[in-house]
């Protein structure tokens, strides 16, 4: 019997190994989703600001970035400023609240060209980081932002899934200088 288990999960081990192998195209996907974001680059300049707004020091760090970005002509969905804040809707059902949110936030980076997301954090956001996947697969032009170290673990500071969406990952340990690489960029760059 135990033969016959040893069997049966090499042979389940080598379909998996092969089924894997066969989605090459999974791992170029990256690749070929930057190469069509480049086929229409400049295009639009809807931006979707996705990041984490649970603090008064978050929401002020995410209006600067943002004014950078609409001083440079993009128009810029910050859900902070344009969207719904769970706190803000108050004598709803926490149901009502969390389909209003996700619905205003899906419908939005559906419209947006770009998303723009601030990756700080031990862990980027979780909404986030649905929001980049959404936009991602949309075949959105998706854009990082990071001046925090807390994430770095085995040499690599990014967990892939993330890191592979965007087309460029402005990092900088110093917030501000961060900001004014962000402004030099858009100077002489589009996103």
């Amino acid at each position: 019997m135990k033969k016959y288990l040893m069997l049966l999960l090499m042979l389940f081990s080598f379909l998996l190994l092969a089924s894997c192998n066969n989605k090459n195209s999974t791992i170029d996907n990256s690749a070929d989703k930057k190469e069509e974001a480049k086929d229409y680059l400049y295009e639009g300049k809807n931006v979707y600001f996705a990041a984490p707004l649970f603090s008064q020091s978050e929401r002020e760090y995410n209006l600067k970035i943002v004014h950078i970005l609409e001083s440079h002509g993009y128009k810029v969905f910050l859900p902070q400023r344009d969207g719904f804040l769970a706190p803000e809707l108050q004598g709803k059902t926490e149901q009502d609240i969390k389909t209003m949110i996700f619905n205003k936030d899906y419908e939005e980076v559906k419209k947006a060209d770009i998303i723009f997301m601030l990756l700080d954090g031990r862990a980027p956001d979780e909404g986030a980081c649905v929001e980049l996947g959404i936009a991602y697969e949309s075949g959105k032009r998706c854009y990082g932002f990071k001046s925090d170290a807390r994430s770095v673990e085995l040499n690599m500071d990014l967990n892939p899934m993330i890191s592979e969406c965007f087309i460029h990952l402005f990092y900088n340990l110093d917030g501000e200088a961060l900001i004014n690489d962000l402004e030099e960029y858009l100077n002489n760059n589009k996103l």
